[in-house]
């Protein structure tokens, strides 16, 4: 009797579902050449940015970090030992179900995204590392994310994990990482110039994330209001919890390596920041709209918190930059000023004074030889 009446009220779920997704894709359907717009104005924006900040690696400081890949390793435990690991622990945690749980679960898995370079630019962190780490990860995710799907997932599903994988579009995500900041490594290895105006161009980055997280938002806004309305509580409680672990969980990691200051806060970026344009491909391609229902719109709910996480952290070192700075001015409250005097010799001067000039036979001297009487009569 009660199997009877859960599979009634699943079926009911499932057809609420389906009705829910059929009225936003109706309501979105007048609205698909606007949101391939938006996409497209996102893409080539997205490439501008890295192609500035591929202006800003040093060649020397890159293969430095080639040679001593301690970039690559701190992307392997950051992406694929811990955002996994936490991803899992908060799925068991607020017992999600199969369906949210995978989604959670897909996210963390996902390798780092190019936000994280961007929020790392704007902390003054250290970009070669940065950057060495979100192409890592990503080259890394072809092997490495399969594997943690399958340590993790069956719990939740039997379904080989690597029949998910869409390749192509982990592919394409390397490549549109890769090809703008190698140009900009070439810029600012070639033309030098150039470069710099590419990094002018690029320093209103405040005002190009404002806009690219309200981008986010009137896409999910056109896309699915009803989605949204489908996810419980709990993964909305997930998705402010798991950036906030994994910026908490990268910086303890950078601590324990005793990097430097501005190499943490990159590591501890680069962990939180997850690729959730790659996250929301997989979901679309390896699972059915009647099964995922409001899951789809996860990536996105991860994408603003993690963004506005990251916002926050960036104002708050700012402000604590700014007064540090004020604080350790010398000249502040008119403190004494040191002069150094420099002892000047005879060679190097000629004194030429009507007073008089200085002779020196003691050290501890001064004498005044007199000047000749003035002809002029008074």
């Amino acid at each position: 009797m009660e199997n009877s009446s859960r599979m009634g009220r699943d079926a009911l779920n499932t057809a609420w579902i389906e009705s829910v997704m059929t009225r936003a894709l109706e309501q979105s359907a007048a609205s698909v050449e606007d949101v391939h717009g938006i996409n497209v104005f996102v893409g080539l924006v997205l490439c501008f940015t890295m192609l500035g900040l591929g202006c800003t690696v040093e060649v020397s400081q890159l293969g430095e970090h080639i040679r001593r890949p301690i970039g690559v390793l701190l992307a392997l435990v950051c992406q694929f030992v811990i955002m996994p690991l936490v991803a899992f622990l908060l799925a068991l945690a607020f017992s999600l179900d199969d369906v949210a749980a995978m989604a959670v679960l897909l996210c963390g898995c996902c390798p780092g995204g190019n936000l994280s370079n961007i929020m790392s630019l704007l902390v003054h962190g250290e970009m070669n590392l940065s950057i060495i780490m979100t192409i890592s990860s990503t080259l890394l995710a072809l092997v490495l994310m399969p594997l943690c799907l399958w340590i993790y997932s069956r719990a939740w599903i039997n379904t080989p994990v690597v029949n998910l994988m869409p390749f192509g579009a982990i592919i394409l995500t390397l490549c549109s990482t890769l090809i703008p900041i190698g140009l900009g490594v070439m810029l600012r290895y070639r033309y030098t110039r150039v470069a710099d105006i590419v990094l002018k161009v690029n320093a209103s980055l405040w005002s190009l994330l404002v806009t690219l997280v309200m981008l986010f938002i009137l896409t999910g806004a056109m896309l699915g209001p009803d989605l949204l309305s489908t996810i419980p509580p709990s993964v909305y409680v997930v998705a402010i919890l798991m950036p906030l672990c994994g910026y908490a969980a990268g910086y303890g990691l950078a601590v324990l390596f005793d990097l430097p200051p501005n190499s943490r806060r990159s590591v501890s970026l680069e962990t939180g920041c997850q690729n959730v344009q790659l996250c929301t491909a997989i979901l679309k391609l390896a699972f059915p709209p009647q099964l995922m229902g409001g899951m789809y719109m996860f990536p996105l709910l991860y994408a603003l918190f993690q963004a506005a996480e990251a916002g926050i952290f960036i104002l708050a070192y700012r402000m604590y930059r700014k007064e540090v700075l004020h604080k350790a001015d010398p000249m502040v409250d008119g403190e004494d000023t040191d002069i150094t005097y420099q002892r000047f010799h005879d060679e190097d001067i000629d004194f030429d004074s009507s007073y008089g000039a200085v002779t020196v036979s003691d050290p501890n001297t001064i004498m005044l030889d007199p000047c000749p009487p003035d002809p002029t009569p008074v």
